[in-house]
């Protein structure tokens, strides 16, 4: 066959297939130059929904654009992508002329995010009969972690603990969707805490609460376990909607 007409065949191949595949392809082609931008964001978007668990940044502070390039050494564009991930997980929020700033989570957002951990840490529980043991021992290495901190008053670190334990406990349903739901729900939480005036006041008694549920939980007392729980959740999303009525109190007087 002639080389002219090879080369048409497979160009009209390439063309057949780019039919079949709705052009998706091509699509994917053209966007190949912001991969590695992507990629990099996702890392950078990482990094700080970490230091949001870690109580370190707090609602309404404001991201330095320039030091945090500088940081972790990116381009402009791809620190905005981190920015805008966040912004749609509702971790931070951007005003017009003013730049970024962490989210505070609204009332409403406590209430949503209570119903959500029951759906998901609830059917964790009810899952951990069938859980590997590797799964079990996580509950308590967070909790080790947490009366670890406390011991040494570092009740931010305890807050974090508080965090991984009950990702922990989301964990036990084995499901990859189930982790990352949980996480993020969790991590916008996380926000929520800031609202207690004692961290000591608001982690300490649930520290406890997690050493019971971890024991309960090992021991198969599975329905003893999921009545703690529901309980601890009720008692955690009351307290923190009476500390947002105070602080609305205090600033309205």
């Amino acid at each position: 066959m002639p080389v002219r007409e090879q080369v048409g065949e497979q160009a009209e191949g390439r063309g057949g297939d780019r039919a079949r595949d709705g052009g998706w392809i091509a699509n994917i082609e053209a966007a190949r130059a912001d991969l590695a931008r992507s990629s990099t964001a996702a890392r950078v978007a990482g990094l700080l929904r970490e230091q949001i668990i870690d109580g370190l940044l707090k609602p309404g502070e404001r991201l330095p654009e320039g030091k945090l390039q500088k940081a972790a050494d990116v381009s402009r564009n791809t620190l905005r992508e981190a920015f805008r991930m966040l912004v749609e997980e509702r971790l931070l929020v951007y005003q017009f002329n003013r730049g970024v700033f962490v989210r505070r989570v609204t009332p409403g957002d406590v209430t949503d995010l209570y119903l959500v951990r029951r759906i998901l840490e609830c059917e964790g529980v009810r899952a951990a009969p069938a859980a590997a043991p590797e799964a079990l021992a996580r509950l308590d290495a967070a909790v080790s972690r947490g009366e670890r901190a406390a011991e040494q008053g570092r009740w931010p670190e305890v807050g974090a603990a508080d965090i991984r334990f009950h990702e922990a406990v989301g964990a036990l349903v084995g499901s990859r969707r189930v982790d990352e739901m949980l996480y993020r729900t969790l991590t916008e939480l996380r926000l929520a805490f800031h609202e207690m005036v004692s961290p000591r006041e608001f982690h300490e008694p649930y520290l406890r609460r997690n050493r019971l549920l971890t024991e309960l939980i090992t021991h198969g007392r599975i329905e003893a376990a999921e009545r703690e729980l529901r309980a601890y959740l009720d008692d955690a999303e009351a307290q923190l909607l009476q500390a947002y009525e105070a602080a609305d109190r205090s600033t309205a007087g």
